[in-house]
């Protein structure tokens, strides 16, 4: 029983027992006010009756009219005049009044008996006869029991009020316990909050306080373990002059996004080299160069602007050169991005920036998933060499054999995923997500959507979901394998995590269709967590709206494919995330690059300060488990525990 309630209780027992006492007195106190009324009143009509019947006492038919007129006008049991020399009754009358409307139970308890008085009637200096009366209590029970019911009554309504009032001032004084239990909540779910305002009370104050102490101590000690993380990744994948990703980020994210057949997409890479360097060096000075280097750079980073996919993919792999990793990326856009670059460059020379007419020649090479990482920077560096021999223009982009008709094959597209979202044909698989501990024990299956075509094949995700975004159809599909996924958790008791797309946090209307879904299934929410990519975050106020409108819900938001942008997991501490899935990209080979496991190491401390659950994707040898193991990862995905497969 809580605080509230057992302190509640102790002001109305309080109550009750004073107000019960306080009625009993009262009332004991009114019946003995009516015995000594009641008998007053029987001796006061005896003695009057008695003055009155002594002139009369011989006439024994005035005798009976006096003892008539007395108690037809008054509330007597009996009234009796008896011959004193004889003791014969000389009148007699006798009634029992009526209880009228009160109980039985309480004249038994009230106990109220009838009172008696007696007077002499003389003849002369002899006494002549004995007038006994007595009173009825009746009158005084009627009395009685509605003073009863008007104290019980008022007392009633007093105890009401005062316990009102008792429960309302309790609840304002033990208010701050409330918020020190949401902040003990809150702790557990990963989010620090202090009260503002201190309780008056001494005794709460200081508990408050403490409690607020303790948190803002967690905070700083996550503060400063997300810190000393992202110093260290800024250090370990960020080239210095620059601000964009280096190289060794570049090689991990390039053997990631290519060979990946499960999740990869097909798109373009590009290789950008400024001219002559060394002799730009030499003719204007290292400052000046570094400055033509950042401003290829800046350039760079607007001119991608436009394709959401190459956020954290433009890097500065080594003196001046740049590439461009831009999964999703079909022929005409690569067109553009490489015309939209010498447009942007060659403004560099108008600005005085550098003296030559051309600052820096592209190469552009596509890849499909599954291609050799090397192969395509092969082909990127003959793209690049070709480039660079050439006057105008400035790039050349290589194609790897025949390249489809990009009107035909928008067309095909657009025809087969406009079909297959109309008619639900996709099929869900599930890669199992298992313990590191533990392999044979299943946190959750990761959904995967298939698309079916004509045929009846099924066509991977990294293949389809490009088109579906330059529809703008990637909202639809999260609708269609929500109603999927949720129909399916019927047949069993597995818990599963479902991605949600940029597009669907983006659209008021579907992310209101997904509440409505959710919303008819609440006892599904602690086996459905639902995912977001680390590269579709809205901003922070749009995130937390989500993640208290489906905690509302019963369900849970996590995290995948992090990593990038580590400088953003202060804020999760007020998410109350279900897990962190981390980007594949840092275990690949974790177990023989050093600054892999220094980086995940980070992670894993800053996450366990806030006691956030760690999982760790695409795991593929034994020597990244073991790694993983060593580091207490808490979770795995990846083809070393499981194939994505259709459900069993």
């Amino acid at each position: 029983m809580s605080l509230f309630k057992q302190l509640l209780l102790a002001i109305c027992l309080f109550l009750v027992v004073a107000f019960t006492g306080s009625f009993m007195v009262s009332l004991e106190s009114s019946r003995s006010q009516y015995v000594n009324q009641l008998r007053s009143h029987a001796q006061d009509a005896a003695t009057a009756l008695a003055l009155s019947l002594t002139p009369n006492i011989d006439d024994p038919a005035m005798v009976e009219l006096m003892v008539s007129s007395i108690f037809d006008s008054g509330y007597y049991s009996s009234i009796r005049v008896v011959d004193l020399t004889s003791d014969a009754l000389l009148v007699e009358r006798h009634a029992e009044p009526e209880a009228g409307s009160v109980p039985r139970w309480f004249i038994r308890l009230i106990g109220l008996e009838a009172a008696g008085g007696d007077a002499i009637v003389s003849r002369g200096w002899q006494q002549a006869a004995r007038v006994e009366v007595v009173s009825h209590p009746m009158f005084a029970l009627a009395k009685l029991w509605q003073s009863a019911l008007g104290s019980l009554g008022w007392l009633l309504l007093c105890g009401a009020l005062s316990a009102l009032l008792g429960a309302m001032l309790l609840r304002r004084q033990l208010k701050p316990l409330d918020y020190m239990v949401a902040q003990s909540q809150a702790i557990a779910r990963r989010e620090f909050l202090s009260l503002p305002e201190l309780p008056r009370t001494p005794e709460l104050r200081r508990v408050v306080q403490a409690m607020n102490q303790m948190v803002d101590k967690l905070k700083a000690l996550f503060l400063e373990q997300t810190e000393r993380s992202e110093k260290l990744r800024i250090e370990s994948y960020q080239d210095s002059l620059t601000g964009l990703a280096n190289r060794r980020y570049f090689e991990m994210q390039l053997n990631a996004k290519v060979s990946n057949l499960e999740e990869a997409r097909a798109g373009y890479l590009l290789l950008l080299r400024v001219k002559d360097l060394a002799g730009l060096n030499q003719r204007l000075g290292g400052q000046r160069t570094d400055q033509l280097l950042q401003a290829v750079g800046q350039q760079l980073k607007r001119a991608c602007a436009n394709y959401p996919e190459t956020n954290n993919l433009i890097t500065r792999s080594r003196g001046g050169e740049f590439a461009v990793l831009a999964p999703g990326m079909v022929h005409e856009e690569a067109v553009q991005l490489a015309q939209a670059l010498e447009v942007t460059l060659q403004s560099l020379s108008a600005t005085g920036a550098t003296d030559v007419s051309t600052v820096a020649c592209i190469g552009l090479a596509p890849y499909s998933p599954g291609d050799d990482p090397q192969a395509l920077l092969k082909l990127a560096d003959e793209a690049l060499a070709r480039a660079e021999a050439q006057v105008e223009p400035s790039w050349v982009c290589l194609e790897q054999g025949t390249a489809p008709q990009t009107g035909d094959t928008h067309h095909g597209w657009h025809t087969l995923l406009d079909d297959a979202l109309s008619q639900g044909r996709f099929q869900l698989f599930f890669q199992p997500v298992v313990a590191s501990e533990d392999l044979e024990r299943v946190l959750h299956y990761k959904v995967l959507s298939r698309l079916l075509d004509a045929q009846g094949q099924t066509i991977a995700a990294g293949r389809f979901l490009p088109w579906l975004e330059r529809f703008g159809w990637s909202a639809r599909l999260d609708l269609l394998m929500l109603e999927l996924v949720l129909k399916q958790m019927g047949d069993h008791g597995y818990a599963l995590a479902l991605n949600l797309s940029a597009a669907t946090l983006a659209d008021p209307k579907a992310l209101q269709r997904v509440y409505e879904l959710l919303g008819q299934y609440p006892a599904l929410g602690q086996r459905l967590t639902l995912e977001i990519g680390e590269e579709q975050l809205p901003e922070q106020s749009v995130l937390e709206q989500l993640t208290r409108r489906l905690r509302s819900l019963g369900f849970s938001l996590s995290l995948q494919r992090f990593g990038g942008r580590f400088s953003m997991i202060g804020n999760l501490a007020n998410l109350g995330l279900a897990y962190l899935k981390i980007d594949g990209s840092y275990i690949r080979a974790i177990d023989q690059e050093q600054h892999k496991r220094l980086f995940i190491e980070a992670i894993q401390r800053a996450a366990h300060s806030i006691d956030l659950p760690l999982i760790a994707e695409r795991v593929e040898t034994e020597g990244e488990l073991n790694v993983l193991r060593e580091m207490a990862i808490q979770g795995i995905q990846g083809q070393l525990v499981g194939e994505p497969a259709p459900w069993k």
